[in-house]
């Protein structure tokens, strides 16, 4: 797998706050924001289940991961996603050191392990 996945009780709109709050706590803050559901509704005319991708970045991390591959922002911020399935809410974040894999760098191999444990966190208390 190439993230965390976990199905919450929670329903979507305190679930999208949940997780925000989670990340706070391990130094991520939310960059962007964007709602699937009212993009494709826009964009296309069609009606789809609450999806939301949201952006997720710790400063210090984003720094060192830079310094270590000028590229690396191709793969910044962190993805988390919440949304709606059969009437759940899941809540999934990317791994990092799936995505960092890629570059083949130590440097950053060390860093996404460490990013990858804080998300690892956040994605045990929701």
């Amino acid at each position: 797998m190439y993230g965390f996945k976990k199905e919450t009780n929670l329903n979507y709109e305190k679930a999208i706050s949940h997780v925000k709050t989670e990340l706070q706590k391990e130094g991520f803050g939310v960059l962007t924001e964007i709602d699937v559901k009212a993009t494709l509704k826009k964009k296309l005319d069609i009606d789809s289940d609450k999806y939301i991708i949201l952006g997720a970045c710790n400063p210090e991390f984003a720094y060192q991961a830079l310094q270590a591959e000028a590229d690396i922002g191709l793969l910044l911020p962190c993805n988390v996603i919440v949304y709606e399935k059969d009437n759940k809410t899941i809540i999934s974040i990317i791994k990092p050191s799936v995505a960092m894999h890629m570059v083949e760098n130590e440097a950053l191999e060390k860093i996404a392990g460490e990013v990858e444990k804080r998300l690892g966190r956040v994605i045990s208390q929701c």
